[in-house]
């Protein structure tokens, strides 16, 4: 049996913590026959349930006021593997550390292609709902890793989906943000291991897709800019430091590397709240520092993750009241970058926004997913905003990314609709045009609507 549920709790996002959410209790399955009974009980009582892997999503998919939530994070287990087509089976609450520990194990000369980045402690699960991307360069969203997964539905039957079975669920589920059903287990396509070598320099944004285009064609597959955050400087949003990586058959040191620990992110997290020129120069002298190092190309995508950076940060000094961050992913054609940076500088600093940190990657077009983010091959901007937890200080953080939305419209651009709940339903919309026929197709896989979210109910049941 499953572990006694807690009752009538408050649940919040990792990141941000600017969802306090009052949930009537969280289940927490074991096994996937659990899960199953779980679902089943739930739809018979008539209740309403969401699902979490590890709590960083920001936009309210993750969790439903005064509904069910469950919690897939017990449900880690290695299910099968393939060492001679690269695959592996694994249930969906398994975590990337985790999952690239296993594949060491049971497939040594294989390695996962790509991981959300930003922490290490997401799910599986999550990342397919989400369809994330990591930072290669040539790469399009995580269904192209997908072999198949299996999906739990509304009715309580479990369905293998994979682009020849039950193909149209295979399309809405992975980036259906939960809606469709609970997706248990992940058959994952994987990439034979291999050693890369970093290449940084200094580069005007102006300059960037270029040097993007010249990298990949030497051969680099991985990469991203980030750029200066000092608003009061010219080069606001228009200068960075570009790191790539390229396949090399040279061999990794024995020496140990130089990589950034905990409190060296601590430190640079600290000055980007309180020195915002000084902390790209230290960035830039540290990565520049790296040049030519060697890595694995699994373990070369993960790194350490502060989750208590906020309350760190403030009483460091480094905040005057309690503050937060906010994560927007911006998405404009390559050839519009330079133009968007410059307004997306002038729109910052005219509304007073803090950028604390930044970053621009490349992601392939997506023509596999329903919800598709990655309609073409698009330049993915990032903005992480400081925000106060108020209700002013909020409503400032929604202007300033509604704008940036706007900008990203003007050039043909588009946003990753679930990092907050802040864009307008127009500009839902406009980005999203499929997003109504979505929603029916939702309702008719789940005429009940079993799985719901705080997200769903935000953008779906209600009009702007």
């Amino acid at each position: 049996m499953n572990k006694p549920s807690q009752v009538q709790v408050q649940v919040n996002d990792v990141h941000s913590g600017l969802n306090p959410t009052i949930v009537n209790r969280v289940e927490i399955p074991e096994t996937a026959d659990e899960l199953f009974g779980i679902v089943r009980a739930c739809s018979s009582r008539g209740e309403f349930l969401s699902v979490s892997g590890c709590r960083h999503a920001m936009g309210g998919q993750q969790f439903l006021s005064n509904g069910v939530l469950i919690d897939t994070r017990r449900l880690t287990r290695v299910l099968n593997f393939d060492s001679e087509r690269g695959l592996i089976r694994v249930e969906a609450g398994i975590q990337w550390p985790d999952l690239v520990a296993a594949i060491r194990k049971n497939l040594p000369k294989w390695s996962i292609r790509q991981k959300q980045t930003g922490a290490d402690n997401f799910t599986l699960g999550g990342g397919l709902s989400a369809n994330a991307h990591g930072r290669g360069l040539v790469f399009g969203p995580l269904v192209t890793d997908v072999e198949a997964f299996t999906l739990l539905k509304a009715d309580g039957v479990p369905v293998s989906c994979s682009r020849t079975e039950n193909a149209d669920l295979f399309r809405l589920a992975i980036g259906g943000y939960g809606l469709f059903g609970i997706v248990t287990d992940i058959t994952l396509r994987l990439v034979p291991q291999h050693r890369l070598e970093r290449l940084v320099e200094i580069v005007p944004a102006a300059n960037l897709i270029d040097r993007f285009n010249r990298r990949i064609a030497e051969g680099c597959t991985y990469g991203d800019f980030q750029f200066s955050i000092d608003e009061n400087s010219a080069d606001f949003l228009q200068h960075g430091i570009l790191s790539c990586y390229r396949p090399t058959d040279r061999p990794a040191p024995n020496q140990t590397q130089r990589q950034l620990q905990p409190d060296d992110w601590l430190r640079l997290l600290y000055l980007a709240h309180t020195d915002r020129k000084r902390v790209f120069d230290d960035y830039s002298a540290w990565y520049l520092s790296t040049k030519g190092q060697i890595y694995w190309s699994d373990t070369h995508q993960l790194g350490p993750y502060l989750p208590d950076y906020a309350a760190k940060i403030h009483e460091l000094g480094g905040t005057q009241a309690p503050s937060t961050l906010m994560i927007s992913e911006l998405y404009v054609p390559r050839e519009s970058l330079a133009a968007f940076l410059a307004d997306a500088a002038e729109s910052l600093r005219s509304s007073g926004a803090t950028v604390i940190y930044g970053t621009i990657r490349l992601i392939e077009k997506d023509t596999e997913t329903f919800l598709a983010w990655a309609r073409e091959s698009f330049a993915c901007v990032i903005f992480n905003l400081l925000v106060e937890p108020s209700d002013s200080g909020k409503t400032a953080a929604a202007k300033a990314f509604r704008n940036l939305i706007d900008l990203a419209i003007k050039r043909s651009g588009s946003f990753f609709l679930t990092y907050h709940r802040w864009a307008t339903r127009e500009q839902v919309d406009i980005c999203y045009p499929q997003f109504e026929q979505f929603l029916a197709l939702k309702r008719r896989h789940d005429p009940e609507e079993l799985f719901q979210s705080d997200w769903y109910r935000h953008f779906f049941l209600k009009k702007d």
